[in-house]
């Protein structure tokens, strides 16, 4: 696994810039490549830039296949949906893409949770998962201390999970950390003087969801405000 650390003046800016290299790097080859997205107002900065510098000239879209990273259990045009809040910033305004694949309209949580373990069953790579981070140390919905993050089964890739903490409301479905193992490559957004406690506690190496992430490659993409108070490099 290779891991880097960016100290950024925009995360959404970096963001931006990150995908489109990859994306360019991946795609043309005769099939489409999973991206999966995630939720929160650094996501939705993020997926604004993305749509900035890909809408006029994105024939890439077309061999993107997009995913959810986790979701909250809400009908796709609520508010807190991470479906509605990537399809406003990104997805209404870079014109055609591959399959869309929500992760959650109705139903019982765990039931959806089973529909979309099967839908991803069969992809060789996760390809390029997006990650923030929780002021907790969670990413995509795993908690800490709660069942999804303790989930060690290479074969489960999605569970539905809720904070056992009471921090984060409503029932939630979440790719497992094997899942996430599985990806080319993790993009995680950090960005705010709220999340100064969790990085460092992530660089840390204290026990924290976040800190359990592994993928082929994982790169971290950091504001200044973020920076734990000594600094970091």
């Amino acid at each position: 696994m290779s891991v880097s650390w960016e100290v950024v003046p925009s995360v959404a800016e970096a963001f931006a810039s990150v995908l489109v290299e990859e994306l360019t790097t991946r795609t043309g080859h005769g099939r489409l490549y999973p991206l999966f997205l995630s939720g929160g107002p650094t996501a939705r900065l993020a997926y604004q830039a993305l749509a900035d510098v890909t809408a006029a000239s994105g024939p890439v879209w077309p061999q993107v296949e997009i995913y959810w990273g986790d979701e909250r259990c809400v009908p796709r045009d609520d508010p807190d949906s991470n479906y509605r809040l990537a399809r406003e910033a990104l997805l209404d305004r870079i014109g055609e893409t591959g399959p869309v694949h929500p992760m959650y309209d109705a139903g019982p949580p765990e039931q959806a949770a089973g529909a979309y373990r099967q839908l991803l069953t069969g992809l060789p790579t996760l390809g390029i998962v997006h990650l923030g981070l929780g002021p907790d140390g969670h990413c995509a919905s795993l908690f800490p201390g709660s069942a999804g993050a303790a989930i060690t089964d290479p074969g489960c890739l999605v569970v539905a999970n809720t904070d056992p903490h009471g921090v984060n409301p409503l029932p939630r479905l979440t790719l497992t950390l094997p899942a996430i193992a599985r990806a080319d490559l993790v993009v995680f957004t950090v960005s705010g003087a709220s999340k100064r406690d969790a990085l460092a506690r992530v660089r840390a190496g204290d026990d924290l969801p976040a800190t359990h992430v592994t993928a082929t490659r994982v790169r971290w993409l950091v504001d200044e405000a973020a920076l734990p108070r000594s600094g970091a490099s």
